[in-house]
Order: structure tokens, then C-alpha cells, then sequence
């Protein structure tokens, strides 16, 4: 009888053991509806080889970014003094990192220098190009994408030269399907400034 008692409360306990984890353990966030990123419209090919000493690289540096752009959400300027984030859509990493990354493809894809844009290697470079990434977003007033990137490079001598480069991609619908391509599109406009700037 004893033995009949506790199998049968195995087998009630067995039962209930889903339905008890999953009012107590969550297993992360549920995940956004789309992933955005970044993809260089210009890259260089598979096995491309450029030589050359650290010092005399370029070195693309994570451009810094005010707090509104320092997430992985999209942010939505509603007025001048208010914001939202775009519903349903999230960056897979910082947008930061991903610019970093297109533009040192970008830079890449030409061919004729060395660019380094991870590791300890980048310290070593005296031509660097950094900045701060100032807009990167949908404007309801304006119904368009815009983006502001200030670039600072410093040259091998020590000095330092800036620009600003912007790009607006008009007529945007609001939402994340229309949003995300002129995103990934504004970045690469960008990048192709920077490049023909850059010395």
C-alpha cells in the first residue's frame, strides 16, 4: 500500500513539474519582432591581402553616441523635445558598433591601406578616425531617416582634422520595414562620404 502511495505521488509530481517551472523560471525576454543591422553595400573580397606595419595602418575606432543611441532600440523624434522608440524593431548591438564595423568595410573595400578596427593593434596606428555618431533615426515631422555622423581623424603628424557628414532618406512610412532599409541605407551613403574624405 505504502508503495502504491508514493508512486502514485512520483507520478502526480511529474505531472505537475512543467506547469510549476513555467510560472517560476523565465527563460529570457520574449524577443522583438525584428532585428535590425547594418550591411556594407561595399566589401572587400574573400581573401584580400594587405601588408603593412600597425603604425602606418588606419585605425576606425567605435564612434561614441548621446544616450538616446546608446541602446539597440531606434529612436523616433516625435517633436523637437520629445522621443519614442520604433515599435517592434531592435539593433542586434549597439548602432555604434555596427557603424564602426560598415565603415571599416567600407574603407576595406578599397583596397589600398591597412585598416584595423579591433584590438590592441589600433593603439599603434598614429592615422585614426573616430567621432560621434549624432543621429541615427526616424523623424515623424520630417517623414524621413536621418543621419549625422561627426568624424574626427588624427593625422600621423598629431593633428586633427573633423567634418560633418549627414544623410536623410525622405519618404519613409512608419514602421519597421520601411525604416530599417533606409537605415541601413543612410549608414552607407555615410560611409562612402567618410571614405572620400578621409586621407
Amino acid at each position: 500500500m505504502q508503495n502504491n502511495h508514493n508512486r502514485l505521488r512520483a507520478v502526480l509530481a511529474a505531472a505537475f513539474l512543467p506547469a510549476l517551472l513555467t510560472a517560476c523560471v523565465s527563460f529570457g525576454a520574449k524577443p522583438p519582432e525584428t532585428l535590425l543591422t547594418m550591411r556594407a553595400e561595399k566589401a572587400a573580397p574573400a581573401g584580400a591581402v594587405i601588408d603593412g606595419r600597425p603604425q602606418a595602418a588606419l585605425a576606425v575606432f567605435e564612434p561614441t553616441a548621446p544616450r538616446k543611441l546608446d541602446v539597440t532600440r531606434v529612436p523616433v523624434a516625435v517633436s523637437d523635445s520629445s522621443l519614442a522608440y520604433l515599435k517592434d524593431a531592435q539593433w542586434v548591438e549597439k548602432p555604434t558598433r555596427l557603424f564602426q564595423r560598415l565603415l571599416a568595410e567600407t574603407l576595406r573595400a578599397q583596397g589600398t591601406r591597412l585598416i584595423i578596427d579591433s584590438g590592441d593593434a589600433q593603439y599603434s596606428a598614429t592615422n585614426r578616425l573616430s567621432g560621434n555618431l549624432i543621429e541615427l533615426g526616424y523623424d515623424t515631422t520630417l517623414r524621413s531617416v536621418v543621419m549625422q555622423y561627426d568624424a574626427v581623424q588624427q593625422m600621423p603628424d598629431g593633428s586633427l582634422r573633423t567634418r560633418r557628414f549627414e544623410h536623410v532618406v525622405p519618404n519613409i512610412e512608419p514602421d519597421v520595414a520601411s525604416v530599417g532599409p533606409a537605415l541601413n541605407q543612410a549608414a552607407n551613403n555615410v560611409a562612402a562620404q567618410v571614405v572620400a574624405w578621409v586621407q
